[in-house]
Protein backbone atom coordinates (compact mmCIF):
# COMPACT_ATOMS: atom_id res chain seq x y z
CA UNK A 1 0.00 0.00 0.00
CA UNK A 2 1.19 3.52 -0.77
CA UNK A 3 2.04 5.76 2.16
CA UNK A 4 2.64 2.90 4.62
CA UNK A 5 6.30 2.37 5.42
CA UNK A 6 7.75 -1.05 4.66
CA UNK A 7 7.87 -2.61 8.13
CA UNK A 8 10.66 -5.05 7.19
CA UNK A 9 12.80 -2.16 5.95
CA UNK A 10 12.18 -0.24 9.17
CA UNK A 11 12.91 -3.30 11.30
CA UNK A 12 16.16 -3.93 9.41
CA UNK A 13 17.18 -0.27 9.72
CA UNK A 14 16.67 -0.37 13.49
CA UNK A 15 18.35 -3.74 13.95
CA UNK A 16 21.48 -2.71 12.03
CA UNK A 17 21.76 0.87 13.34
CA UNK A 18 24.48 1.96 15.72
CA UNK A 19 23.41 3.42 19.09
CA UNK A 20 24.20 6.86 17.67
CA UNK A 21 21.99 6.25 14.65
CA UNK A 22 19.20 4.94 16.88
CA UNK A 23 19.30 8.15 18.92
CA UNK A 24 19.05 10.16 15.69
CA UNK A 25 16.07 8.03 14.64
CA UNK A 26 14.39 8.83 17.95
CA UNK A 27 14.90 12.57 17.41
CA UNK A 28 13.56 12.25 13.85
CA UNK A 29 10.50 10.32 15.01
CA UNK A 30 9.67 12.73 17.82
CA UNK A 31 10.04 15.71 15.49
CA UNK A 32 7.99 14.07 12.72
CA UNK A 33 5.10 13.16 15.06
CA UNK A 34 5.19 16.59 16.73
CA UNK A 35 4.94 18.27 13.32
CA UNK A 36 2.06 15.99 12.35
CA UNK A 37 0.34 16.81 15.65
CA UNK A 38 0.88 20.50 15.01
CA UNK A 39 -0.70 20.21 11.56
CA UNK A 40 -3.66 18.31 13.05
CA UNK A 41 -4.20 21.07 15.64
CA UNK A 42 -4.20 23.64 12.85
CA UNK A 43 -6.81 21.64 10.94
CA UNK A 44 -8.86 21.16 14.15
CA UNK A 45 -8.49 17.37 13.99
CA UNK A 46 -7.94 17.03 17.73
CA UNK A 47 -8.20 13.24 17.79
CA UNK A 48 -5.34 12.93 15.28
CA UNK A 49 -3.43 15.67 17.12
CA UNK A 50 -3.73 13.71 20.36
CA UNK A 51 -2.55 10.49 18.68
CA UNK A 52 0.46 12.09 16.99
CA UNK A 53 1.51 14.23 19.95
CA UNK A 54 1.16 11.19 22.23
CA UNK A 55 3.56 9.29 20.00
CA UNK A 56 6.03 12.18 20.15
CA UNK A 57 5.66 12.22 23.95
CA UNK A 58 6.42 8.49 24.18
CA UNK A 59 9.57 8.91 22.12
CA UNK A 60 10.76 11.83 24.25
CA UNK A 61 10.16 9.75 27.39
CA UNK A 62 12.11 6.89 25.83
CA UNK A 63 15.05 9.22 25.20
CA UNK A 64 14.86 10.53 28.76
CA UNK A 65 14.75 7.02 30.21
CA UNK A 66 17.70 5.98 28.03
CA UNK A 67 20.07 8.47 29.65
CA UNK A 68 23.03 6.82 31.39
CA UNK A 69 23.66 8.84 34.53
CA UNK A 70 26.67 6.63 35.37
CA UNK A 71 28.61 8.02 32.42
CA UNK A 72 28.08 11.77 32.96
CA UNK A 73 25.60 12.65 35.69
CA UNK A 74 25.68 16.43 35.13
CA UNK A 75 25.13 16.17 31.37
CA UNK A 76 22.34 13.61 31.84
CA UNK A 77 20.61 15.85 34.38
CA UNK A 78 20.64 18.71 31.86
CA UNK A 79 19.42 16.48 29.04
CA UNK A 80 16.71 15.05 31.29
CA UNK A 81 15.54 18.57 32.05
CA UNK A 82 15.37 19.43 28.35
CA UNK A 83 13.49 16.23 27.53
CA UNK A 84 11.02 16.83 30.36
CA UNK A 85 10.50 20.42 29.20
CA UNK A 86 9.74 19.23 25.64
CA UNK A 87 7.50 16.48 27.02
CA UNK A 88 5.49 18.95 29.12
CA UNK A 89 5.09 21.25 26.11
CA UNK A 90 3.76 18.34 24.04
CA UNK A 91 1.32 17.43 26.85
CA UNK A 92 0.20 21.06 27.12
CA UNK A 93 -0.31 21.17 23.35
CA UNK A 94 -2.61 18.14 23.62
CA UNK A 95 -4.62 19.71 26.42
CA UNK A 96 -4.78 23.29 25.14
CA UNK A 97 -4.77 22.56 21.39
CA UNK A 98 -2.14 25.25 20.82
CA UNK A 99 0.52 25.16 18.14
CA UNK A 100 2.70 27.49 20.25
CA UNK A 101 3.29 24.69 22.75
CA UNK A 102 4.24 22.30 19.94
CA UNK A 103 6.52 24.93 18.43
CA UNK A 104 8.39 25.26 21.72
CA UNK A 105 8.85 21.49 21.98
CA UNK A 106 9.99 21.39 18.35
CA UNK A 107 12.47 24.19 18.98
CA UNK A 108 14.12 22.11 21.72
CA UNK A 109 14.00 18.81 19.82
CA UNK A 110 15.32 20.29 16.57
CA UNK A 111 18.16 22.05 18.39
CA UNK A 112 19.11 18.85 20.21
CA UNK A 113 18.94 16.90 16.94
CA UNK A 114 21.30 19.38 15.27
CA UNK A 115 23.65 19.12 18.23
CA UNK A 116 23.54 15.32 18.03
CA UNK A 117 24.36 15.37 14.30
CA UNK A 118 27.33 17.69 14.94
CA UNK A 119 28.55 15.36 17.69
CA UNK A 120 28.21 12.33 15.40
CA UNK A 121 30.19 14.15 12.68
CA UNK A 122 32.89 15.08 15.15
CA UNK A 123 33.17 11.49 16.41
CA UNK A 124 33.38 10.18 12.83
CA UNK A 125 36.18 12.65 12.06
CA UNK A 126 38.02 11.61 15.21
CA UNK A 127 37.62 7.94 14.27
CA UNK A 128 38.95 8.67 10.77
CA UNK A 129 41.93 10.51 12.29
CA UNK A 130 42.63 7.57 14.59
CA UNK A 131 42.57 5.14 11.66
CA UNK A 132 45.07 7.33 9.82
CA UNK A 133 47.23 7.58 12.94
CA UNK A 134 47.18 3.79 13.37
CA UNK A 135 48.07 3.14 9.75
CA UNK A 136 51.01 5.54 9.97
CA UNK A 137 52.36 3.76 13.06
CA UNK A 138 52.70 0.47 11.21
CA UNK A 139 51.70 -3.07 12.12
CA UNK A 140 52.93 -2.89 15.72
CA UNK A 141 50.75 0.20 16.37
CA UNK A 142 50.02 1.52 19.81
CA UNK A 143 48.54 -1.82 20.91
CA UNK A 144 51.65 -3.88 20.17
CA UNK A 145 50.31 -5.43 16.99
CA UNK A 146 46.76 -6.24 18.12
CA UNK A 147 44.96 -3.65 16.00
CA UNK A 148 41.20 -3.71 15.97
CA UNK A 149 38.73 -1.92 13.74
CA UNK A 150 35.98 -2.26 16.31
CA UNK A 151 34.78 0.34 18.75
Amino acid sequence: MAGIPDQSYLRDAVMTASPEQLQLMLYDGAIRFARQGRAAIESKDFELAFERLSRAQKIVLEMQQGLNFDVDKELCERMSGLYMYAYRKLVDACCKHTVEEVDEALRVLEYERQTWVMLMDKVLKLDATQVVDLSVQGPAGPTGGALSIEG
